[in-house]
Formats: C-alpha cells, structure tokens, sequence
C-alpha cells in the first residue's frame, strides 16, 4: 500500500541536498519531508575529505545525524537507491522495491568521478575519489602500495594527491593539459603552482595522454603515455572530473543538456514543474557549477520558490581559494582576461614561489579576475573590489605589489550593504548588520545567526572585519581576549603581570581568569613571564605551559628526533668547537648542516640523547642558540671591515655584541638580526626584525623586516648612529615591542598595526614622546642581568635533566626512529622505507640504520 504522499520528496543527501533540507524545514515547519540516500550515511563534507588521511574520522566529516533528523521531523532512507520516476503518478521507487510519492521532488543526485576510457582501467588498485567508502578503498590500497598516481591534475585532482600523500605514497599526478588546474589558473600560475607542488615531494606530469595500464615491471602497474614515456606505479587514481549524475532524469523524460546535466530555469525547476534539480546534477544556460558554494545558492532558490517566495539562481560567482598540500591558490572572476580589451598587471617572486595576476578593464577603473599562488593574503580584498565593481586606486599594480606604500586599505566600512562576504551561504554585509541589529553582539552568534564561515571557512577574516567594524559603529566593546579564560589582550596581561609582580600563571588565572588555561593562553603566558622574570623555563610553575620545542629545549623534527643549534655569534666560531661539532656529530650519528643564519644545525638526537649532547657542547664552551624559542636566533654577519676591501666598520664585532646582549629575550615573535659592514649589504640586513648597515659615519639602523611566506623589507629607522646610541635604540625597541606586540606577531605586522606606524615608533623611541623609555632600557638591563643558558641549567639539575627520557617506565629507544644513509649521512627513513622489502637493519645503541637496495 502507497504511503500518504510526502509534501517534498528528496533524492540525494549530499552537502546541497543537507543544505535544502535544513533551508526547506526552516521555511515549512510543518510540511513533511522525506529524504532518500544512496550512500549508507548522511550527508558529510566533501570539501575536506583529504583530511581523513590526517586523523579527521567520518564522524568529524559528519554534517549532520540521524537523531538531527529525527529532531528536524525530516523521514529519511539511507541506502536507498531510486531506479524509476513515475512522474504522472508522483511516485519513485527504490531498487528494493519501496515507493514514495511526492507533492513535489528535488534532484538532489549530485556527480560522478570520469574516469577516462583507458585500457586496464578497472583493474584491481584503480580507484575513484568521491566518497568516504573511496577513501577506505584508498587507505586499503595504500597499505600494500609504495608509490600513486593520480589522473588529473585540477582542483580534486590535487586534493586527491594531498590525499595519497598523507597516506605515505610516494605521489605521481598525471594531467593531460599543458598545466596544472587549467580553468582557474593562467599559464604562469600554473607553472608556478607546479614548481611549488614539487617542492613538497610530489611529481608532476603535465601534457601526459595514458594509452593503456598493463603490469609493471617495478611496481604493480605500468602507465603507458601517448609520446612513448611511461609511468610505474602500485596505485591510479581517477580524478579527471565530474559529470552529472542524471540518468535517472534521463531515463524518464526531463530534459537533458547537449552534453549532460538536468536542464533547470531560474528556479531550478526542470522541464516537469513539479521536479526541481539543485547541486552538480543540475544544468542552467548551459553551465555545470562544480563548486559547493553555487549549489547552496540553488537549494536557497529552489525552497524559497516551494515556499512561494520570489528568488532566482542569476549563475554564480566561481571564485575559489583554498590551500593545496599548504601552498595557497585564489582565482577571481576573468582569472584568463578573455574580457575584450581586458588588461593586466602581473607581479612574480620566483625563489618565494609567489605568482599574482590582476585582470582589469580597458580603463583600469574595475576589476575583472585575479591569480593569487603562493600567498593569498589579497585575496578577500580583491574579491570585493571584483563582486561590487568597487573603483580600482589609481595604482591598481598596488594591490598585490609587497609593501607598496599607495596600497589602500578596503576597510569593512568601504563595503556596499550588498557586498557578499559568505559565497557558500550568500550571506551580505546588510545580512550581518540585520543579525546585530536583532541582539546577535558577538562573533559566535553572527556566525550561528547567518550561518556566515561555517562553509569552507575563506570568508573567517572579512567576516570578523566587518563584525568588529559594525559592532564598535554602535558603542557595543568588541571582545580582544586572547582566549576565553583570559579575557585581556596579551599586552593588558603582560601590564598585568608587570605591575602585580605575578610571576606564575596559577597566580594570574586565579586571580584574573576562569578555567584551567589553553594551547593559546599558556604558551603566550609563559612568554610574557620570560620576559619579564627570564626565570627558568623548565622550571616547576613554568614548564606545563611551553610548547614541545620549549619544553625540550630544541626543535621536534619529523621522525620525533630533535635538532641541535649551539649559539654560533654572527657566525665566528674557532677551528677547535668546529671540531668539537663535527666529532659530536660522528659519535651520535647526527645529520649537520650549515643553516642560513651562519650556524651549524645537528640533526637526529633522540630524547634521551639530548643532555648528553649539550653536556658535552656546554663544556666545550657552547651554549644554546634558542632555535627552538620564540626568541633572538641569529644575528647574521658579513666579515666588514676586518677582513673585506670594501668594509668600512667592525661589523662582525658589531654583531657579536648583539647577539651576546640580547640572546635568551622572549619574545612575541622569533627574531633575526643582520649587520653588513658596508652598503653592499652580503649580511641581507634589509630582511630582518633589526638591520644594521655600516656608513662611513656609523651605521643605519633598519626595523620591522622579515622573510618568509611575505616577505618585508625593513625599514630605515635612523642613521649615522655611533655604537652607544644604536643599542640604546635597539634595546628601546625591542622592550617596547615585547610590552605591545601581539601574541605570534612578528615586528612587521606590529609596527603596521601602530597607529603611526614608523612615524609613530620614531616618536617613542626617539623623542621619548610616552615618557617610558628609561623604564624600556631598565626592563632591558634585568632580562640581560638575568640570562642563563637554558642547556647548561637543564643538565646541571637532576630534577630538569630526568624529563629527557622517551619512556617514563623504560630506558629503551623509541623503535619507531630509523635512518636511512644519503649523501654520506643520515636522514629519516620513509614510511615505505620502514616497512618495504629488500631492507636490512643493522642497529646500535644509538639508532637504527636502513640499507635500503
């Protein structure tokens, strides 16, 4: 017997089908809802379902649960696979024989991976990725595999290869276009993305057309490619793309697109009024959106016009950024300018690995697209100016120059009411307005309000922008916590800690703060206190609150062993503690290398290792070089006039003396330093938190500078300073940094968010114009009174010395950590080389080698 019809019958319960329903359920209380699912569970988020191979469960993908449903009124099936549509009846019917009938019905069925037409494709360990029963099918195969390939190299393409890395498969992709993720990157950045995808380990073959699979000869499989090369490999996996999923629509009548897809109007309705499509099966003016962002919009239109109300799907915006393998990629709008009369302006940093790309009009008045690789840190700014055809500065080249100084700041108060700030939920800055006007005050309620970032999360920082931005327009105090169990920023607790003479974070959470603390408050807690006390930082109060690194004096690397800095001062060191390096290195089997702070790293010291090593370096007169601290590393230095022609001051001395005075300061952030002995600049002072460069008349003193992932040049604080009035300076500096600066804040972004910025530090620092800099140089004095040697003290305290122990209940060595011998020395073994055949392993008392054939 037929069950009373549903109100509204949905087919599919992927992330746009979960989001129909949510949406539909909200506009119709009462209206009865089925859904029918041909996966085994509810809906789950596809977005990040690489992040299974680093430890997330299908549960922690989950998007929803059954009991949700149940709480919703929502009826649902899962595994239930519809095989027929009898649209004069209003029924489907299951493949188990069960039908349902339906006021209306929504197509909610989503895509399938292509999987080329490629002799041997279906062979054993040729796989798809598309659902979590993929991805258990992948983790299987790579259990008994060492090296993947993945076909194609588009947007899921790379994520499926993120995904075999973090399985521990040596990585092929395979794309047949002459670059990689050719529909939202131009040429160059492409060839960019690649170079920075090669970095990471994994290999690119790019205008690669696979013939046939056949067996291998080295591995299970054999690719053979069009132009005569081929590719072995124990695992393919397809990700060449989708195509809708629409048979069921084709099999009974609904009009079909030219090359696939459910034909739908502006209300997602398909050629049967009565049955709406939404997601990637659903085709509008000839276009597929692949995106999850425009099916979300569609599930809007399509409840909204069930729900009688007026809405239209208009296309949608198919801007994306997202981070593959950690290299950031955003593409705006006309990424390839095929706009007539499109311009464009390129900026290209090829040892960072940074490509950007602005697409504009004929005039350079709007933007059209974008290309951000490697740094997308413009790329929420750009995509305003690109949605709300917001007019360009006069230098539109400014948006993505490095540290150009006419680059305008689109402050959230530039923004049109209009202007989308969430893709994935079309949420506006008027509908983030409309949730604090009706009481929502803070971040958490704005976000459950309007659903805002709960997506894909890109929108996080323009979100909190304009929140913050709107809340202080209307008097409402914007929360600058550090965390919720200290609610003060990190320089109202370092005020805090300074003026109460708190030297401990019991103290300070007792008497200021709720909770027992978190991986936010107490590393920045126990910063603050070093700074200010520099007392020991194993010591009992202290050392539940540092960070791995600090807590084992030296930096955790990959396989659990630590590396090994010993303060090398500007880079002088005698030909006796070289040797001294070197022979430590040869008896604990220590990988070195020459770091480019002009130091000698040592790597692969097991825990228990550790105090014998510093002991055996502190008495041959090293001491630590807090590589492993937020705190001085290096001051970098060319040989000046000592040595060099062209010198012109004593620069190496310069920068021993610096090292010396300011090595052990905690602070905010890591600090490098750098003096050049001339204007040649070969200690690359320019690219430091503090610069020194030699004149004729003294030196100049440069400030807020850094490399990494964006790159600054510092700039120039003042010149032809003698010795005495630069340090004064420097010191005045960096105090009035550690007192202000935010938690993780490098000096750069610091002297930025100064309202002033360097004219504003020249005046505190130079002309005293706050009144503190005698107490700067004070607090300076005691952290320099007070340095200790944080090796020498953990070795020299049986308490400090038994926590370097890999076991609490054995002396054992962890059996986990092998090497394997490369280029004459050791370095971590592979997953694969763990494991693997043809392995022969020779231990000691130390470690463990692998010869692998």
């Amino acid at each position: 017997m037929t069950p009373d019809a549903d109100d509204i019958l949905i087919i599919g319960n992927g992330m746009v089908g979960h989001h129909f329903v949510v949406n539909m359920r909200a506009q119709h209380p009462s209206a009865s809802i089925r859904v029918l699912c041909g996966e085994a569970r509810l809906a789950y988020d596809r977005v990040h379902l690489s992040e299974f191979f680093s430890g997330k469960t299908a549960e922690d993908l989950a998007m929803t649960t059954p009991q949700e449903y149940e709480q919703l009124n929502i009826a649902f099936k899962t595994s239930a696979w519809v095989k027929q549509i009898d649209r004069e009846k209003q029924e489907v019917s299951t493949s188990e024989g069960e039908t349902f009938t339906y006021k209306t019905l929504v197509l909610a069925t989503g895509s399938y991976p292509f999987v080329p037409p490629i002799p041997g494709n279906d062979k054993p360990h040729c796989l798809v990725y598309r659902t979590i029963e993929d991805l258990n099918e992948i983790q299987a195969s790579a259990n008994v595999s060492k090296t993947g390939v993945v076909v194609g190299g588009g947007l899921l393409g790379l994520e499926a290869a993120n995904a075999l890395k973090e399985a521990g498969l040596e990585t092929h992709v395979v794309e047949f276009a002459p670059q990689l993720m050719a529909v939202q990157l131009d040429e160059s950045g492409g060839q960019t993305l690649k170079q920075k995808i090669e970095a990471l380990d994994v290999t690119v073959h790019t205008e690669k057309a696979t013939q046939e699979i056949v067996g291998g000869e080295q591995c299970r499989y054999r690719m053979n490619f069009a132009d005569g090369t081929y590719l072995e490999t124990d695992m393919i996996l397809f990700s060449a793309g989708i195509r809708p999923s629409d048979a069921l629509a084709r099999n009974f009548g609904l009009n079909i697109g030219e090359r696939g897809g459910i034909e739908i109007n502006d209300y997602c309705q398909t050629s049967d009024k009565n049955i709406y499509a939404i997601g990637e099966c659903a085709l509008w003016q000839n276009r597929i959106f692949g995106l999850v962002a425009p099916g979300y919009t569609m599930a809007r239109v399509a409840a909204d016009h069930i729900a009688g109300k007026e809405n239209r799907f208009e296309g949608a915006d198919m801007s994306t950024k997202l981070k593959l393998m950690g290299v950031e990629v955003g593409s705006i709008g006309d990424a390839h300018a095929k706009t007539p009369g499109a311009m464009v302006y390129t900026y290209e940093n090829q040892p960072l690995g940074i490509y950007k790309k602005l697409v504009v009009d004929e005039q350079q008045n709007k933007l059209l697209g974008a290309v951000l690789v490697g740094d997308t840190g413009e790329y929420d700014t750009l995509l305003q100016y690109c949605l709300n055809a917001i007019d360009l500065p006069e230098a539109p080249e400014s948006l993505i120059l490095p540290n150009a100084e006419s680059a305008p700041t689109l402050g959230a108060d530039a923004l049109p009411g209009t202007a989308t700030l969430c893709s994935c939920h079309n949420v506006s800055k008027n509908d983030v307005i409309d949730a604090i006007e009706n009481g929502n005050t803070d971040l958490a309620s704005i976000k459950s309000c309007t659903k805002a970032s709960t997506g894909c999360g890109g929108c996080a920082a323009l979100l909190k922008s304009v929140c913050d931005t709107e809340l202080a327009n209307r008097g409402v105090e914007v929360s600058t916590a550090i965390c919720e169990h200290l609610p003060y920023t990190r320089q109202g607790l370092y005020d805090l800690i300074k003026i109460e003479g708190i030297t401990n974070f019991e103290t300070l959470i007792h008497k200021h703060g709720n909770g027992l603390g978190c991986e936010i408050c107490k590393p920045a807690v126990a910063s603050i206190l070093a700074s200010i006390h520099n007392e020991f930082v194993l010591a009992k109060p202290h050392v539940g609150l540092q960070d791995t690194n600090d807590i084992y004096l030296g930096n955790m690397q990959k396989d659990g062993t630590y590396s090994i800095i010993p303060r090398v001062p500007a880079g002088e060191i005698t030909p006796q503690k070289l040797i001294l390096l070197g022979q430590v290195a040869e008896k604990y089997k220590l990988y070195t290398k020459i770091t480019g702070g002009q130091r000698i790293d040592l790597f692969g010291a097991r825990v228990e290792q550790l105090p014998e090593i510093w002991e055996i370096l502190v008495e041959g007169g090293f001491e630590t070089g807090h590589a492993y601290a937020k705190a001085l590393r290096t001051v970098k230095s060319c040989v000046g006039s000592s040595w060099c022609r062209y010198g012109v001051q004593d620069s190496m001395t310069m920068a021993i003396d610096l090292e010396n005075r300011y090595k052990g300061l905690r602070s905010p952030h890591k600090l490098k330093f750098a003096v050049s002995g001339c204007t040649r600049e070969c200690a690359e002072a320019q690219s430091k938190d503090i610069g020194v460069i030699a004149t004729e008349n003294g030196w100049n003193l440069y400030v807020c500078g850094n490399g990494g992932m964006k790159p600054r040049h510092a700039d120039l604080f003042a010149t032809d300073l003698d010795d005495e009035t630069l340090i004064t300076f420097i010191d005045r500096i960096l105090m009035f940094y550690v007192k202000t600066a935010d938690r993780l804040q490098r000096t750069s972004v610091w002297m930025n968010n100064l309202e002033g910025g360097l004219d504003y530090l020249k005046e505190v620092i130079i002309d005293d114009s706050l009144g503190i800099c005698e107490t700067l140089e004070s607090n300076m004095q005691a952290v320099i009174g007070t340095y200790q040697c944080e090796w020498k003290t953990a070795i020299s305290t049986p308490e400090h010395r038994n926590r370097f122990v890999q076991f609490v209940n054995s002396k054992a060595p962890d059996p986990n950590i092998k090497f394997v011998e490369e280029r004459n020395q050791l370095r971590p073994a592979t997953l694969e080389e763990k494991g693997g055949v043809n392995i022969m392993e020779k231990t000691s008392s130390t470690i463990d080698v692998i010869a692998v054939d």
